[in-house]
């Protein structure tokens, strides 16, 4: 929680002048109760109705003078505590966007968004009631105690003994609930987990009628969370009646101690009343202090998670900047490489290509927590301006290929080279502003078309987002739509089709004229005539562009200039259409089985 503070820089001012504003309100509040004496023993007693009159008016002014302090108290504190969090909540949102796939992986998207959300609201809340009542409520109970002595030393000794034994059941309860609330966030992960997948899946759900099913599970969670809920609340609740115990027995203490001195004319009436009311201060602060200590604890538990955020670290630090890339791009020092990996190629004529744009110098893959390798001893080199083509089965590492490219992941052995140069040693921006990459999943953001579109790149013309919309087949549907370019998209994209969503995916990818374009199963949700015109406009696109199609359609790579065929994390062949029907048995076998299925309108394998 300690190091989370920091972030409190800026309202140094705000978190001084809060807790200031509260004493001094604690302060007058302090004087009320000799006051009141004061009215009973002199106005009252001597039967006095212009002092009477007198000490009311400064009553009055001290209530006016507490209300305005304690206002401008909160006003503090709560201008403290909500600029805090923003910051607080932008800091972690920038941290979670420099968190590799590995780790938003591991971590989970649901947890996060209780960390940013929940959490976050947490903390805040106990920002708040630390400034406003931290320093106020111990302040007011040990000048309760001190005034008490003022008036009478014998009576106020019963002070003395109640504050340490509510000390000792406000911070025992404390050190109980703090584990206690930790669990209580992560049980809330859970059920915020299956929510999030509830509501994703929910045509899924109902598609196989689910519903009981899933209503149980969320029960079963949703009844653990409210288990573990009604624990910690019985013992936060333990915390009131404890208290009130302690501070009334006090006050009966005093009562019956008082009322004998009374009778025996040591202290006044007026004196007594002053320290019922000072014991009633007590009373309420600590109850206050009870309060704030619950809320702290909840805070700090939340502060801890939100912390275990901020010290996971990127397994993937990225360069702030790579000077020398030109250089290395364009001199000596990186062709013993390229020439090394494009050996084979050589061998086959191909000397006079350029060279190597994409190196795989033996590469693997292991994901945190897979166990077996995800990609195996990839050894192979594309060069500048070809299209490439990555078959092969569901889980061969088709998607985990391409992922090395633009650095989503990084190889767990071997390297991988972008124009000479190893991906590692590039800034994210400098790399990533090469390449223009479409996931499986078309994603697109609420928003007009025009504002996905220039996520490609945002100084594009009006021309240049015609013509992304017009390679990627967009053009004929986006025309139809009620504003074309200006036509709003909801969140999701929910009111397109999924061959919609990929279009427009894949020209927001154009519309950023990358260096290597990587369609990773992009045109899955689009017809073959579609898929076609698709593929026959990128190719016409130019020559210098480097495109990668991955595809379980063998239509939609046979005519690439080169095909790399994955089985099992390793690559089962390389080489043209025509090469690998020769040589590779697993290309074949998918080509033959298609082919029956396009030709014969079903599948005789």
């Amino acid at each position: 929680m300690k190091s989370l503070l920091k972030y409190l820089r800026h309202y140094k001012k705000e978190s001084v002048l809060a807790p200031l504003f509260k004493m001094l309100e604690a302060s007058f509040e302090l004087f009320v109760p000799l006051v009141v004496a004061a009215i009973i023993d002199v106005g009252i007693a001597g039967n006095r109705l212009d002092y009477v009159l007198h000490m009311g008016l400064v009553m009055i002014l001290l209530g006016v003078i507490g209300l305005v302090c304690s206002i401008t108290a909160q006003y503090f504190a709560a201008k403290a505590a909500v600029g805090f969090a923003a910051e607080l909540k932008h800091a972690l949102f920038a941290h979670i966007q420099s968190l590799s796939f590995t780790e938003l992986d591991t971590i989970g998207t649901s947890t996060l968004i209780t960390r940013m959300t929940s959490d976050v609201n947490q903390v805040q809340s106990g920002v708040n009631m630390f400034l406003r009542l931290f320093l106020r409520s111990p302040f007011v109970v040990a000048g309760a105690v001190v005034m008490a002595f003022t008036v009478n030393v014998r009576a106020a000794l019963s002070f003395a003994g109640a504050v340490p034994l509510l000390s000792v059941v406000i911070f025992g309860v404390m050190l109980i609930n703090i584990p206690m609330y930790r669990k209580v966030q992560g049980k809330l992960d859970g059920v915020l987990s299956l929510t999030r997948e509830n509501l994703t899946g929910v045509r899924v759900i109902r598609a196989f009628h689910k519903e009981e099913e899933e209503l149980a599970d969320f029960e079963v969670r949703n009844r653990e969370l409210t288990r573990v809920q009604i624990f910690a609340g019985k013992i936060s609740a333990l915390m009131n009646p404890l208290t009130y115990i302690i501070i009334n027995g006090a006050l009966v203490l005093l009562l019956w101690q008082g009322a004998g001195q009374v009778s025996r004319g040591v202290i006044t009436q007026g004196e007594l009343v002053a320290l019922v009311n000072y014991m009633s201060q007590i009373l309420v602060e600590l109850i206050k202090l009870a309060n704030l200590i619950i809320t702290l604890t909840k805070a700090a538990a939340c502060g801890k998670r939100i912390e275990a955020v901020f010290r996971i670290q990127s397994s993937m630090p990225a360069k702030r900047q790579s000077a020398a890339y030109p250089e290395k791009r364009q001199g000596a020092a990186s062709e013993p490489v390229i020439q090394e990996e494009a050996s084979e190629a050589m061998a086959q004529g191909a000397a006079s290509q350029p060279a190597a744009q994409i190196v795989f110098d033996h590469v693997g893959l292991t994901y945190s927590g897979g166990g077996a390798e995800a990609l195996t001893d990839l050894n192979f080199s594309i060069r500048k301006g070809q299209t490439v083509g990555i078959i092969g089965g569901t889980g061969s590492g088709k998607s985990s290929l391409v992922h090395l490219i633009p650095r989503f992941y990084d190889a767990t052995r071997g390297r991988v080279l972008v124009d000479g140069m190893d991906v590692k040693d590039y800034s994210l921006e400098e790399l990533r502003h090469k390449i223009g990459i479409v996931m499986q999943k078309a994603v697109l953001f609420k928003g007009t078309i025009r504002e996905n579109l220039l996520w490609g790149n945002p100084d594009a013309s009006e021309a240049d987002l015609r013509r992304a919309l017009e390679v990627s087949q967009a053009m004929e549907f986006v025309s139809e739509k009620e504003g074309g370019l200006d036509f709003v998209i909801s969140q999701g994209g929910q009111n397109l089709s999924g061959g919609q969503r990929q279009r427009l995916s894949i020209a927001r990818a154009l519309v950023r004229n990358p260096e290597i374009l990587i369609l990773d199963d992009s045109s899955s949700a689009l017809d073959f005539a579609t898929d076609a015109r698709l593929r026959m406009a990128i190719r016409e696109m130019g020559s210098d562009q480097t495109v990668l199609i991955v595809s379980q359609r063998a239509s939609s790579i046979r005519h690439a200039d080169q095909i790399i065929v994955m089985e099992d994390g390793h690559a089962a062949g390389i080489g043209t259409h025509e090469e690998l029907l020769e040589s590779c048995q697993v290309y074949r076998e998918i080509y033959e089985t298609q082919y029956q299925k396009d030709k014969g309108g079903k599948t005789d394998a």
